[in-house]
């Protein structure tokens, strides 16, 4: 009988241990960069899921059901996750999945919709599982990855200047402030303090008004309907554009960053928690490709506790996902070129890091330029976005011109 409490006493021990062990690895850089992951996905994306649900003519109890899927069960994935594997695996939704969507809601019944969510998850599940994901990666150089997340950020960090030449004084204020405590103040968060600095300006300056509220529903259990148009034209286009604009780029920002992300059990988790996420109405919940980039990035402090990032951010966008109903018609409010701007300081520094691995060395320079200005043209071919093709071109280049 000894043995047993032995263990049980260790068991409690450890679990002590790991608690002081999260509180510790908590610091101003990793919670600055989880508020800010999180503020990116609760914004834009949240106005493009009104927009589908509004094509679709969804009823007020279907588009909370959307909103608190997509949400919560990101939210869940963003902690579970990083606390598994101490890595900054930021879980979200698809934000392109949503812009897709948008323009076939008003195709399809809501059951079909939910199928079509949930042969999307399965697929993704088999993908990941089948290791096809993980060898596809292999097979492209660290250079070329990190030249294709550069890519991809830079749109964001561009619309800096213009934002801030809409709205002077709270870009400016934000300016001002992000670079008084890139100089002078370094245990503070530089882009955090851009963020108070905005949000605080922007309070007293704008006259932000709520749209009408939306009335609470309490989330509730959806039912599917399977049809063969739904696995091709739902099902099909919507998982390859999470595998190939949220798990690619996600996972190449994690490498970039010099971790060592369990591409499979990444990629299959996505698919899991897709398939849960189908049945209370959303689209999927997986990592997320921008969310994990801020994370990983240097802005997010020691290399070891970064992860706690991510977690901050799950925590952020739970609440968000169950109080959606009352915080949306606030995110409504917000200037467009305010949320550009906070998109724009979050990403400074992944912007930076990504450019310093991509061209560094001498050794894939070409491949590395081909990555970075196929993502930045912004091209879409066959419902996949940019970073797939600039990782194709990279990749191809590397592998054959520059071998």
């Amino acid at each position: 009988m000894g043995l047993p409490e032995e263990r049980h006493n260790e068991y409690k021990s450890k679990v002590k241990l790991n608690k002081h062990s999260m509180i510790q690895d908590l610091t101003g850089e990793n919670i600055s960069s989880g508020i800010i992951a999180s503020t990116m996905v609760m914004t834009g994306p949240a106005l493009i899921i009104l927009q589908a649900a509004a094509a679709g003519g969804f009823t007020d109890q279907q588009t909370i059901n959307w909103m608190f899927a997509v949400y919560f069960f990101g939210g869940v994935y963003s902690i579970l996750m990083p606390l598994l594997y101490r890595i900054p695996i930021a879980g979200g939704h698809s934000i392109t999945g949503v812009a897709f969507l948008a323009t076939i809601t008003a195709q399809y019944t809501y059951p079909e919709l939910i199928g079509g969510y949930v042969m999307s998850g399965l697929l993704i599940f088999l993908v990941g599982i089948s290791g096809l994901f993980t060898k596809i990666i292999g097979w492209v150089p660290k250079e070329v990855i990190a030249s294709m997340l550069g890519g991809l950020v830079a749109g964001y960090v561009v619309k800096l200047v213009p934002a801030i030449q809409e709205m002077p004084l709270v870009g400016g204020a934000a300016l001002i402030s992000f670079l008084f405590f890139t100089r002078y103040v370094k245990k503070f968060p530089p882009v955090l303090a851009a963020v108070v600095a905005a949000f605080t300006v922007l309070f007293f300056t704008a006259d932000l008004n709520p749209a009408k509220e939306i009335s609470y529903f309490l989330p509730s259990w959806q039912t599917p309907e399977f049809t063969w148009m739904g696995l091709v034209t739902i099902a099909l286009p919507l998982a390859m554009l999470i595998l190939s604009n949220d798990a690619a780029p996600g996972i190449g920002a994690l490498e970039s960053s010099n971790f060592k992300p369990p591409i499979r059990k990444i990629v299959s988790s996505s698919g899991v928690f897709s398939v849960i996420t189908s049945f209370f109405g959303g689209q999927c919940a997986n990592i997320a490709g921008m969310m994990s980039a801020i994370c990983a990035g240097p802005d997010s402090g020691p290399r070891e506790k970064r992860y706690m990032g991510a977690v901050v951010a799950g925590a952020i966008t739970i609440v968000f996902g169950i109080f959606a109903w009352k915080i949306v018609p606030f995110i409504q409010s917000l200037p467009q070129a305010f949320v550009s701007l906070l998109a724009g300081f979050a990403l400074i520094g992944v912007l930076h890091s990504s450019l310093q691995m991509g061209f560094s060395g001498n050794r894939y320079r070409l491949s590395a330029l081909a990555a970075f200005i196929v993502t930045l043209s912004g091209i879409s071919i066959l419902h996949i976005s940019a970073p797939v093709w600039g990782l194709v071109a990279g990749a191809v280049l590397a592998r054959t011109v520059e071998r």
